[in-house]
């Protein structure tokens, strides 16, 4: 069987859709047909999204332009930070930003304990905050 004219086929039946979204009996679907529910995803389809969107967050967390002044720990929780809330909505975090801009890491951490984030990501927001005042990532 021809592999690839068989996915033209498939694109044509399904649909091609970026996001998910329920099909005509109600089971959440993603790309070309993936049943989410029942066939969910490899691991190795798991990693590959990871490996992307780590990546892309890494990407956004470079765009600043205080990046170079950041040392490996404050790098990680910048890139996590895009990572978990994507870039606009960081870019929303104005007095963290403006703290990292000025080299202020102590006033940055403050400013991320001081939001509705911090509270919502329990364990996380924690080490992240510990990283920014000291500087050192504890795996």
């Amino acid at each position: 069987m021809d592999i690839d004219r068989f996915k033209e086929h498939l694109r044509w039946s399904e649909g091609v859709r970026n996001f998910p979204y329920e099909d005509s009996v109600g089971i959440l679907t993603i790309g070309v047909g993936r049943n989410l529910e029942e066939r969910g995803l490899t691991d190795e389809e798991v990693e590959h999204l990871l490996h992307t969107d780590a990546n892309n967050a890494i990407e956004d967390a470079r765009s600043f332009d205080y990046w170079n002044s950041l040392n490996p720990a404050r790098r990680i929780v910048l890139a996590d930070m895009c990572f978990n809330l994507g870039i606009t909505r960081f870019k929303g975090f104005v007095k963290t930003n403006i703290a990292l801009h000025a080299g202020d890491y102590e006033t940055a951490a403050d400013e991320m304990v001081d939001s509705r984030w911090y509270r919502q990501t329990g364990r996380r927001s924690k080490r992240l905050v510990k990283a920014m005042r000291t500087g050192i990532w504890e795996s």
